[in-house]
């Protein structure tokens, strides 16, 4: 550590490991003067927050429904898009939950989950993982690895499962029924009498009519189903997809896989999106590459 003598504002250089509990004393070696130094005071650890979730999709409308859910349980929800933005606001708001997209840009969910484990702030955050089962016929099992994650849950399994695997991740037991709890039975509706009413002044019917989605919002929703693609064949497949990937065997590898999941992709992305690029590809090849320096 490094002090200041107050006298003649030399700067000194200060073993901490030689400073006592109490103090130690130091001589400035330009004015001699005599310096109590002292340990600086710990800072205090920052805590995780109790009620904060963050929630990483690349879907709006996932988000929105996520978000949803836990607002109403009374949690409060941050919201990213992207790998990196979720990295940054999970360090900046420690929340003591993330809910994190598999497939999500720049930075895998499962690669982010990875990531904040490694941080000594982050640490002690909890993870869940939604998966972009994009062919139900196939996988019927939990996924091969939860790469650190604390539990999964499916993108269409979200209503019905999420708050559960929330409230069990925060150590709330779900409610029980007790033996002798007696259902009351529905009360009668009360009739009342009919009364005249004027009819309200009717408005005509206005229609809003939204935009034709951007270029743009196609090409990332073409880019979005090949994350969810190659992030399946990766959870389902964990071993054996690092195991091609350093020796660079994925494509003959996962062949078959790879040809249904185009078959998928060609089916739900339109002609005009798809001869703007070849995005199957160029979101494959950019998972190998990230993961192939990960390994």
């Amino acid at each position: 550590m490094v002090v200041v003598c107050p006298k003649c504002k030399t700067r000194l250089k200060v073993d901490e490991s030689k400073i006592k509990v109490e103090g130690s004393r130091f001589k400035c070696p330009k004015c001699r003067a005599i310096l109590l130094v002292k340990k600086p005071a710990a800072r205090p650890k920052k805590q995780l927050d109790k009620n904060k979730i963050l929630v990483a999709h690349s879907n709006a409308d996932t988000t929105n429904e996520v978000t949803s859910i836990l607002t109403q349980h009374g949690f409060h929800t941050i919201t990213s898009a992207d790998g990196i933005d979720a990295m940054i606001k999970a360090t900046k708001e420690l929340p003591f939950l993330a809910i994190v997209d598999v497939a999500l840009p720049k930075i895998f969910g499962f690669e982010v989950c990875k990531r904040l484990r490694q941080r000594a702030e982050t640490k002690e955050m909890k993870f869940i993982l939604v998966g972009s089962v994009y062919d139900k016929k196939r996988y019927i099992r939990e996924p091969e690895s939860f790469h650190g994650a604390d539990d999964y849950v499916d993108d269409q399994q979200i209503a019905e499962n999420l708050i559960e695997k929330v409230n069990k991740i925060k150590g709330i037991k779900p409610k029980e029924k007790l033996e002798d709890e007696v259902e009351k039975p529905p009360e009668k509706p009360r009739v009342e009498k009919p009364e005249e009413k004027v009819a309200p002044e009717t408005k005509p019917e206005v229609t809003t009519i939204k935009p034709p989605a951007a270029a743009d919002d196609h090409i990332e929703r073409a880019r979005r189903l090949v994350r969810a693609i190659v992030s399946d064949i990766y959870l389902y497949n964990t071993a054996k997809a690092e195991e091609s990937i350093v020796a660079g065997t994925f494509y003959s590898v996962f062949d078959n896989d790879l040809k249904e999941g185009l078959k998928i992709y060609e089916s739900r992305i339109s002609d005009k999106v798809r001869a703007q690029g070849d995005y199957f590809r160029e979101q494959i090849d950019k998972f190998i590459a990230n993961k192939k320096k990960a390994l």
